[in-house]
């Protein structure tokens, strides 16, 4: 009876996600309010084992992180980015793509992307106009890199985070382990974008010098904020790089950072908490409580148990199915819970003795290269399609289709390979 209730609660959580009829936050609260009430009642779930699931410290690393970039935002640091990435192309479309597809990438290796495209998205969409050349291989690009690339550290993905926190691995062991693969997937995506583009890359730009007379210096409006928001990030990543010889956690590090940039800066404080993402956090809780109710109801026993002579007898071909499944997931809903439901499957088999340190990584890579399938992967990926119906050439499903979905089998494969033969160097 109560595994029953608490599956048909998480089934009807996922298709209201899936379905878009409701925001994912408020799906997953009242999916999770729903397994509360059924545990009270049945008595498999109380609040005390509901809070005892929550991953605090992944939780205050995401808004740590999240609160540096809110007091980022106005600066209009993008922006100046944008326009000298614009400026530096010297209009060439290729060249354009790299530098803005690139920049975005590396800023998501530590700030949330879907930030990143939307204040980034709009510059480069005026900086193509400006051209008269396509936004969409640029946009697509922007989108696709980073959802490729943001796993590859323990505080670009939520994927990532959630996995750090669940297995110990640290910032240096992602940049060791994670970074190499996902370097390779994200050439291999530009590779593709190049022959699939190639048509609207090829086009000369109608007036190459527009872009030159525009002033990044006019779109950074604040200088100072920007130069201590730096300081204050490269102490942070210093100390991601540090923490285990400090031994010291991802989330304390984050929120400390963010507490030393409100108190140096001083900004207006209801200002820049109203430009966090709080659903996305409270999205994070509500899919803990969801996946905590299954995990006390017993659903995982049966799945533990039938995966524990795969994972002693042949932990390659397992880790290779994770990357599989997790990828065809965050295609269709979003990578974040069934990172969460196979982090308690990997938990329950470690618990059982089977040596799951490699495995973690099949979840990083199935999570950061499955979204690229879809218009609805990832939010970063719905952001810019929204972007782009106010250009002359928006992007469909049919478009993303073509060119997101084969970049996501071709990635996930390479992934797999990879996973394969480096095996032997992904464990403990």
């Amino acid at each position: 009876m109560t595994l029953a209730v608490s599956i048909a609660i998480v089934v009807v959580t996922l298709v209201l996600i899936f379905s878009g009829k409701l925001d994912h936050a408020i799906a997953a609260m009242a999916g999770a309010g729903a397994m509360l009430i059924a545990g009270y009642l049945l008595d498999f779930y109380t609040e005390a084992d509901a809070i005892a699931l929550i991953e605090f410290d992944a939780l205050a690393l995401l808004l740590g992180m999240m609160i540096l970039v809110s007091i980022l935002e106005p600066t209009g640091f993008f922006q100046y980015l944008a326009i000298k990435a614009g400026q530096l192309s010297r209009g060439d479309p290729w060249k354009l793509l790299l530098l803005l597809g690139l920049g975005t990438a590396v800023v998501s290796l530590f700030f949330n992307n879907v930030t990143t495209v939307v204040l980034i998205g709009p510059v480069t969409i005026l900086i193509a106009e400006l051209l008269g050349i396509s936004p969409v291989p640029i946009l697509m690009a922007m989108a696709l890199l980073a959802d490729t690339m943001d796993v590859g550290t323990s505080v670009g993905d939520p994927a990532s985070v959630l996995v750090a926190d669940a297995s110990g691995y640290s910032f240096n062991d992602f940049l060791t382990h994670a970074m190499p693969i996902v370097t390779l997937a994200a050439v291999l995506t530009l590779i593709m974008l190049r022959y699939l583009f190639r048509e609207e890359l090829g086009k000369r730009p109608a007036d190459p010098e527009a872009v030159m007379k525009l002033d990044a210096d006019e779109a950074l409006k604040d200088k100072g904020t920007v130069r201590r928001v730096m300081i204050i990030l490269a102490i942070t990543v210093m100390l991601f790089i540090l923490q285990g010889a400090l031994e010291l956690h991802s989330g304390f590090i984050a929120f400390c950072a963010a507490g030393v940039a409100l108190g140096w800066m001083r900004p207006n404080v209801r200002e820049v908490l109203g430009r966090v993402d709080w659903p996305v956090l409270l999205f994070f809780v509500s899919l803990f409580i969801l996946v905590g109710g299954l995990e006390h109801a017993g659903a995982f026993e049966p799945i533990i148990a039938s995966l524990e002579d795969l994972g002693r007898s042949n932990p390659r071909l397992m880790g290779i199915i994770i990357i599989w499944v997790v990828a065809a997931f965050a295609a269709v809903v979003d990578n974040v819970p069934i990172t969460i439901a196979v982090i308690s499957l990997l938990e329950g088999l470690q618990a059982a003795g089977v040596d799951v340190s490699a495995l973690w990584w099949a979840v990083v890579f199935g999570a950061g290269f499955g979204g690229d399938a879809t218009t609805i992967g990832t939010t970063a990926n719905i952001v810019i399609v929204s972007m782009s119906q106010r250009t002359h050439t928006p992007i469909t499903t049919k478009l993303w289709a073509k060119t997101g979905l084969p970049i996501a089998l071709a990635t996930t494969a390479l992934g797999s390979v990879l996973f394969y033969f480096a095996f032997p160097y992904l464990g403990h």
